[in-house]
């Protein structure tokens, strides 16, 4: 039997939910989105997936500022950071489903993800392992999006990637069931810079970081810990639920035209995260989703969303 996409998942991702929820002011709310995660963690069970293709972003503890791909897929060996609470270490991969992914995307003419075989990824991927695959045991396809460095992929062509992958899942000649996870977002301001342009110690800091930090990057979390918790959150509830409004309609390729520049300034420099939900969005074919929570949290900065979709 071919691959069966058989249900896809749109999650928020934020470490403060590992380390600061007892300091978290409305736990009701942060408790509803919890509960979320855990029945869609649940759902994916029942879908009977067997692999979990996460879709997400990389906050510079797996990419440096030395090399930036648009798309990357994880196709060997896969290690997790395990900052802030996350899961750490080598992560399952299914190199077959991978390999053939990067195979069939280059061989169709459309993209030319990078790839690697060393692979490490943060919580912008681990969060979705550590909730929504909680004692499941799946092994994973990563794909990261840049979603920081700029410039960006249009959302135009994250949708278009979405699409492809889902044709390379349809034509994988071994049997598999797929759940697919977009990872990240929704509305949120981080305190980073746009790396061609720092002004201040903090700004400069932070892109020597992303410039120096592939062999040590650690040693630069304690400060970037303290900028972040520094931050104001700037979260918008209006844009955040507009975009679930249309993802629940299957209307979600109707941010195709939206800039980077226009979401800047409607969700946030984080809220560029939302490539990765209209990724999964296009590879389950735009299927309508269900909303099963949304809150605002302002103690972890971002607005904080689980959907399912369907598989298709």
């Amino acid at each position: 039997m071919p691959a069966e996409v058989v249900i896809g998942v749109g999650a928020s991702h934020s470490t403060l939910m590992n380390t600061h929820w007892e300091q978290t002011t409305d736990r009701a709310a942060a408790q509803r989105y919890a509960d979320a995660l855990s029945t869609a963690r649940d759902r994916i069970a029942a879908a009977g997936a067997d692999v979990a293709v996460i879709i997400g972003s990389n906050h510079f503890r797996g990419f440096w500022l030395d090399l930036i791909p648009a798309f990357t897929i994880g196709v060997g060996e896969c290690l997790a950071s395990g900052e802030s609470g996350t899961p750490a270490g080598p992560q399952p991969v299914d190199q077959p489903l991978a390999r053939h992914l990067v195979d069939t995307l280059v061989g169709g003419g459309q993209f030319d993800p990078a790839y690697s075989a060393r692979l490490q990824i943060d919580h912008g991927q681990s969060h979705a392992i550590q909730y929504l695959l909680a004692g499941l045991e799946l092994p994973i396809v990563p794909i990261v999006i840049n979603v920081f460095a700029h410039p960006l992929p249009t959302v135009r062509r994250c949708l278009d990637f979405g699409a492809a992958v889902r044709t390379a899942l349809d034509v994988f000649a071994a049997d598999r069931r797929v759940a697919v996870i977009g990872s990240g977002g929704l509305s949120h301001r981080l305190p980073w810079p746009d790396w061609r342009d720092p002004s201040g110690d903090d700004e400069e800091f932070m892109v020597r970081a992303w410039l120096d930090g592939r062999n040590n990057w650690r040693d630069y979390d304690a400060r970037r810990r303290e900028i972040i918790r520094a931050a104001p959150p700037v979260i918008n509830p209006e844009f955040d639920e507009q975009l679930l409004a249309l993802l629940e309609a299957g209307k979600g390729a109707q941010l195709a035209e939206h800039t980077t520049e226009q979401l800047e300034r409607e969700a946030g420099n984080g809220g560029q995260e939302i490539r990765t939900w209209l990724t999964m969005a296009a590879a389950l074919g735009h299927t309508p989703a269900t909303r099963l929570a949304y809150e605002p949290m302002p103690e972890w900065l971002t607005g904080m969303a689980v959907a399912v979709l369907e598989g298709s």
